[in-house]
């Protein structure tokens, strides 16, 4: 396991600055370097597919078992349906959103120019992004034990006054087909890409398709838990895959 440096207190801002509100000292710090480059940032500098992307993906995994944890752990006795609303609830854009503004995330990112322009900064999807790959970044240099300590610091207060019955829950196959068909595009399906696992433990990961365009992945202990994933992961992107479906929609 990789040896866990002291955060100094006395640092400066910049990527030292983000460590110390992330409580955590990079070993390796081009994973930190990485995580905050948005592809808009990496295509400028001719260097596609060098951004936060494949970090974001891991980190959304690491933040979908961190947050069942922490909520198995409260409400084991509740029904799956219901943990798996509460979690779709806290692991919402703008739930992430909110807690990268309370790390001040934003400053640190690196944007194109049209993004900067666009006050990116300032987008819930852009730092909602970042908070994950931020998380997948953690995991990679800290392991489980890293994340969990951001995860654990961010959500505890929230899951804390969930009560059983009463959790929060958002439905975002429903609204991802609601705003795509608001926009004249056809209905999202959804595709078993793979299974693995023993019978009795699977792993589904599903294809999210729009007009035959594979547009997001979701994976999960059940086909539905991975549809629900694969919707939340489009409709954070909501913004830019709209405008990109219907350019590629004939007239």
């Amino acid at each position: 396991m990789p040896r866990k440096r002291p955060v100094a207190s006395g640092e400066p801002s910049g990527l030292g600055g983000l460590e110390i509100a992330l409580e955590h000292r990079f070993v390796s710090r081009d994973l930190l370097e990485r995580a905050v480059v948005h592809r808009s940032h990496a295509h400028e500098r001719g260097t596609p597919g060098v951004d936060s992307e494949p970090l974001e993906f891991l980190g959304d995994a690491v933040l979908s078992l961190g947050v069942s944890w922490m909520l198995y752990r409260r409400f084991d006795q509740a029904e799956v349906g219901e943990l798996s609303r509460a979690r779709a609830h806290l692991v919402s854009e703008t739930s992430l959103a909110r807690a990268a503004r309370a790390r001040d995330l934003g400053r640190h990112l690196k944007l194109g120019r049209g993004e900067e322009k666009d006050k990116g900064r300032e987008k819930d999807s852009l730092l909602a992004d970042a908070y994950e790959a931020v998380l997948g970044a953690l995991y990679l240099d800290g392991g489980m034990a890293a994340a969990m300590g951001v995860i654990e610091r961010d959500f505890s207060r929230q899951i804390a006054r969930l009560r059983p019955g009463g959790s929060a829950g958002q439905d975002f196959k429903t609204r991802l087909q609601e705003a795509l068909q608001a926009a004249g595009l056809p209905v999202p399906k959804y595709v078993v890409a793979a299974e693995s696992g023993p019978p009795h433990r699977k792993i589904f990961s599903i294809d999210l398709t729009v007009s035959g365009r594979a547009v997001s992945r979701g994976v999960g202990p059940s086909k539905k838990v991975a549809e629900q994933t694969a919707a939340r992961r489009a409709f954070r992107r909501l913004d830019r895959l709209i405008p990109e479906l219907i350019a590629q929609t004939p007239a």
